[in-house]
């Protein structure tokens, strides 16, 4: 989680009041969060910039013998990157996905950590390698640290 602080006792009165109520640029950040989000995963890359985890042999193997065919792994139909949304409010952001597959897919699982199916085969039937997705990079870090300064500096120009 990234958080920043701030003291208003020294702020411009203009600045003080506008920090009371961010929820303008808390807004802006949030749709920064999320396209930057959603072009990774089209992209196939982890907020770091490394590739996601492919997919292994054996699932590639297992989806052709289903007759099922997969793009590249969270970017198969788009849906995953449609389950992205954020919250804005006055003093924070969240973003995130709330796809039932989305903490797996960030964090991986384990074979057999949600248990077993009706015929006893584990579930999920292989370890899934953590993809992760949601998260900040270099470019989103320096996007959110301009986006405050003109927000800010718009805010001291500003007399109501």
């Amino acid at each position: 989680m990234a958080s920043f602080e701030y003291n208003t006792d020294t702020l411009d009165p203009a600045v003080a009041a506008a920090v009371s109520d961010m929820t303008p640029v808390m807004g802006a950040i949030g749709e920064l969060l999320l396209v930057s989000t959603q072009d990774r995963m089209r992209d196939g890359e982890q907020p770091d910039g490394t590739p996601f985890a492919p997919r292994k042999q054996s699932t590639l193997d297992r989806y052709a013998k289903l007759g099922l065919t997969f793009g590249a792994p969270l970017n198969v139909s788009g849906d995953m990157r449609n389950t992205l949304f954020y919250e804005a409010d006055q003093d924070s952001v969240e973003y995130g996905s709330n796809a039932i597959q989305a903490a797996v897919m960030q964090f991986g699982a384990g074979k057999g950590a949600f248990g077993k199916a009706s015929n006893g085969s584990s579930i999920p039937w292989g370890i899934i390698p953590a993809r992760p997705f949601v998260g900040l990079s270099d470019e989103d870090q320096s996007n959110i640290v301009a986006e405050l300064e003109d927000w800010l500096e718009e805010a001291a120009t500003r007399r109501d």
